[in-house]
Order: C-alpha cells, then sequence, then structure tokens
C-alpha cells in the first residue's frame, strides 16, 4: 500500500486549493491512466489468484464519501472535476453543468443522472485483496482522486456494472475498452490486488483495442 497511500497524500495536497461556485471545463479523464504498453508491462506483474472473502464483504467497510475540501465531498468533487460549466451552490450541491458518460456516450445535465462509479467495484476489491486491509486504507481506496478509479457514468449504467469484472462487463462503447482497460489494470496495480486468469485474458483483448 506505499504506493496507495503516496498518491493520497498528493491527491489531498493538490485538494487544499478552494473549490470555486463555479468550474471551467473539466479534463475528460481521471488522473495517471498508463499508457497501453504500460498497462500491459503492469498487467504482466499482477498476481493471478482465486478471489477470497466474498461472503464478508459489506460496503460499510469502505467508507465514503468523505469531506474532501470546504463542504465538497469526493462525489461532489469528481461532479466539478469530470463535468463541464459546473454550477454549484453554497453545500457544493450542482445545480447545473453537463456530464459526458464515457462508458455509454450519453450526455446529462442533471446530477441526479449521474453516478460515481468505482473503476474496481469495492467489492471486486475485497474479494481481490482488500479484505485484508485496514478501515482507513479502505476509506482511502473508496475516495481516492490521484488515480483513475472515480469515474462520473450514466447512473444505470453504474448500476448494471454493479461489482462486475471485465470478463462479464464492459463499457457499451467499444471505442473506450482501451482506456478502459488501462484504468483497471492501473487501480489494481496500483493497490497490489489481484486478479482472476480470465479477467487477465480479458484485458489482454482489451488492451487490444489500444
Amino acid at each position: 500500500m506505499k504506493r496507495a497511500f503516496a498518491g493520497l497524500v498528493a491527491a489531498v495536497a493538490a485538494l487544499t486549493v478552494t473549490l470555486s461556485l463555479t468550474t471551467g471545463p473539466a479534463s475528460a479523464t481521471p488522473p495517471n491512466i498508463p499508457s497501453a504498453s504500460t498497462a500491459a508491462s503492469r498487467l504482466a506483474s499482477l498476481t493471478v489468484a482465486a478471489e477470497s472473502h466474498q461472503s464478508t464483504y459489506n460496503r460499510d467497510l469502505f467508507p465514503h464519501w468523505i469531506t474532501i475540501s470546504g463542504t465538497c465531498n469526493t462525489r461532489e468533487t469528481v461532479l466539478k472535476r469530470d463535468g463541464t460549466g459546473v454550477v454549484t451552490d453554497s453545500s457544493c450541491a450542482a445545480t447545473s453543468g453537463r456530464w459526458y458518460s464515457p462508458y455509454d456516450g450519453a450526455t446529462w445535465t442533471s446530477a441526479a443522472d449521474v453516478d460515481i462509479d468505482h473503476m474496481v467495484p469495492l467489492a471486486e476489491a475485497w474479494r481481490s485483496g482488500a479484505w485484508a486491509w485496514t478501515t482507513a486504507q479502505r476509506q482511502a481506496y473508496a475516495n481516492d482522486l490521484g488515480g483513475p478509479e472515480l469515474w462520473a457514468v450514466t447512473d444505470n449504467v453504474n448500476q448494471a456494472k454493479g461489482d462486475q469484472d471485465p470478463t462479464t462487463w464492459k463499457p457499451s462503447l467499444t471505442s473506450f475498452w482501451c482506456t478502459y482497460a488501462r484504468a483497471w489494470i492501473q487501480v489494481k496495480w496500483y493497490y497490489n490486488l489481484t486478479l482472476q486468469s480470465a479477467e487477465k485474458s480479458t484485458l489482454t483483448t482489451m488492451l487490444g483495442y489500444c
């Protein structure tokens, strides 16, 4: 978890800047998505193992959303980061803006239609090694703004994904498969999580779209 906490410190430091009530155009994707070649190298270094501890998973073991700056929590911070022309009220709730969901290509003008997806779902992380973490480590994971873990996407698409890995769920836009695989691999590598053999094969195939 050394990499994870060094990254968290940097992310928190970056977020100490006061968030304004309005934001301009935001970046299209979260930070620190590796290149396809780097992702392939990191995929090769991951440990392949069977998942475990499925029956003991509880979402409450990953505290979120936490306060990031002022009145803004993690969800609200991602909405401001990933949206365009986002306007928020004094409580940091988004009152207007536009959000593009890269999973399905939809654009939304109401924050109520947008979920914040954990690229590697919390239950998947648990099964892949997070069961052994402390609550503080799981909180850092669930609120990670320093890497490509949190994505603003269409709410029902996020709900359809649930806790599935790429073996059984992929974005409907095949043009996004390359980015999706690179981000998924980065999160698993950064947090020293394991993956299954079929998961590794699927990610290798998805990198072929890069």
